[in-house]
C-alpha cells in the first residue's frame, strides 16, 4: 500500500489555496510539498499540522491505495 495525497490537492483547489499559501499556513518548506506530490513519506506531525491548518480530518487529505506492481 502507498499513501496518496490527491485528496489534499483537491481540497486546496476547493479552498482556493496555493502551494505557497499552504506552506506559509503550515510553516513548512517546499520540500514537503514535493514529497506529497510524489506520494512520499511525510511525518505524522506534518499531517497533524495540515489538518489543523485546513480544519479537516486526516481522511480528507490522504488515502491508502493498493500498490499495483
Amino acid at each position: 500500500m502507498v499513501v496518496s495525497y490527491k485528496k489534499l490537492f483537491h481540497l486546496m483547489i476547493e479552498k482556493d489555496i496555493t502551494n505557497s499559501q499552504l506552506q506559509q499556513m503550515c510553516g513548512f518548506s517546499g520540500n514537503i510539498m514535493t514529497r506529497m506530490r510524489r506520494n512520499n513519506y511525510i511525518s505524522l506531525e506534518t499531517v497533524e499540522t495540515l489538518c489543523k491548518s485546513l480544519n479537516c480530518r486526516v481522511d480528507d487529505i490522504l488515502e491508502f491505495i493498493d500498490n499495483i506492481d
